[in-house]
C-alpha cells in the first residue's frame, strides 16, 4: 500500500508578511519625523518673517520720528515761535540737563560724564511730564499707529546741543548742531528700534 505524504506547510510567506510590516512601520516612522521637521522649518520661518515684519515696522517708525524732529528745529510748529526760537546755531537756551518738560520737553544737554542722554532718558514714558517728545507734538503732524501692522504707538525723541566742530567754522563764534536719538515701536511695544541722527540748522 502507498501511503500518501502531507506535504508540510511553508512557513516563508509568513515570515515575508512580517519582514513587510516591519518595513512599513519604520517608512511611516521616517515619515512622520519629517513632517513634524517640516512643521517645525515652517513655524520657525513664518515666526523669523514677522519679526523682521515688526523690525520694519519699528525701524520706519523711528526714521519717521527723525524726520519729525527736523521738522520740530526747522520749523514753523505748532507750538508757536518760542519753540522755534530756541533752536538758534549759537544758543543754548532752552536746553536743560536731564532734558527739559513743557515747551521745552526733549531739549536735552548732554551728559559730561557716565551715561549718554539717551540711556538714561526714559522713552516709553507718555505721561504730561515726559521728557521725551511724542510724534507731531510739536509739528501737528499724524503716524496711524494702533493695532495690526501699524506701529503700537508713536514714536518719541530727544534732541541734544553739541558745539559744531566742523572745520572752517568761527573762532569766535560758537555754533551747534544737534543730536537727534529717536525710538519707534512694532505692531507690538516690546519691538523697537532706536536711531540718531546729526542736524546742523543753517
Amino acid at each position: 500500500m502507498n501511503a500518501r505524504k502531507t506535504p508540510c506547510p511553508s512557513t516563508a510567506p509568513r515570515r515575508a508578511s512580517g519582514f513587510s510590516m516591519i518595513v512599513v512601520l519604520i517608512i511611516l516612522s521616517v515619515l512622520s519625523l519629517m513632517g513634524v521637521a517640516v512643521t517645525q522649518m515652517t513655524l520657525l520661518s513664518e515666526r523669523s518673517t514677522r519679526y523682521d515684519r515688526d523690525w520694519q515696522i519699528a525701524w520706519q517708525a523711528a526714521e519717521a520720528a527723525l524726520l519729525d524732529a527736523e521738522f520740530d528745529i526747522r520749523g514753523p510748529n505748532t507750538s508757536g515761535a518760542s519753540r522755534v526760537a530756541v533752536f538758534s546755531p549759537t544758543s543754548l537756551l532752552g536746553f536743560t540737563d536731564g532734558c527739559g518738560t513743557g515747551t521745552d520737553r526733549g531739549l536735552c544737554l548732554p551728559a559730561l560724564a557716565g551715561k549718554p542722554i539717551w540711556y538714561t532718558v526714559n522713552f516709553l514714558d507718555g505721561s504730561a511730564n515726559a521728557r521725551t517728545v511724542e510724534f507731531g507734538e510739536f509739528t501737528g503732524r499724524t503716524l496711524d499707529t494702533g493695532n495690526g501692522v501699524r506701529p503700537a504707538r508713536r514714536p518719541r525723541y530727544i534732541i541734544e546741543v553739541l558745539p559744531d566742530l566742523t572745520p572752517g567754522g568761527s573762532a569766535t563764534v560758537q555754533r551747534n548742531i544737534y543730536r537727534v536719538t529717536a525710538i519707534g515701536f512694532g505692531p507690538r511695544e516690546d519691538t523697537q528700534a532706536v536711531l540718531q541722527m546729526f542736524f546742523r540748522k543753517e
